[in-house]
């Protein structure tokens, strides 16, 4: 029975071993989550921006989004039905569709800069998007250190938002 235990225990530190190297290649789960809201109201346009990234032009609705970004940097988002507003105001000739050929991710972090609190934004390459608003992006993106409170963006750029993390 002894002899079948140490077995049995060596079997699970050896497995451990093996998995764990390719678990901690990906880094700590730093967010992940379920939900986005398309821009809307006030931050539409440049007018007011979350960490200094603009809302898009227009009001855009959102029908799924989901992601995780790791501390290693890895950033995985998916997001279906990202469209412009299906009504007023967006014109009707652009209600319900994605005139965005791609969408990028961008982590928003807050950290610190010489000693003072600041804002750290990275972006992603563009990903493909289609017409009806479907993407899937799976980027490396370099963290700054440390990165609190992380917000995840899509955007057509850098600097503007269709989609952030939270609910409408």
């Amino acid at each position: 029975m002894k002899r079948w235990l140490v077995l049995v225990l060596g079997s699970i530190v050896a497995v451990g071993l093996i998995v764990s190297p390719a678990a901690s290649s990906n880094g700590q789960k730093v967010l992940q989550f379920q939900t986005m809201v398309g821009v809307a109201g006030p931050f539409v346009g440049s007018v007011n921006p979350i960490r200094g990234i603009n809302g898009g032009g227009l009001p855009w609705q959102i029908d799924a989004a989901a992601g995780k970004l790791s501390s290693s940097g890895k950033l995985e988002v998916t997001v279906r039905g990202l469209v412009l507003l299906d009504g007023p105001p967006v014109p009707e000739a652009l209600r319900g569709r994605n005139p965005a050929a791609n969408f990028r991710g961008i982590v928003s972090c807050t950290t610190t800069i010489d000693g003072a609190p600041a804002t750290a934004n990275v972006a992603t390459d563009p990903f493909p998007a289609t017409v009806t608003g479907d993407s899937e992006i799976k980027a490396q993106v370099s963290l700054p250190g440390p990165c609190l409170a992380p917000i995840i963006f899509v955007g057509p750029s850098p600097t503007t938002w269709f989609a952030v993390t939270g609910q409408g």
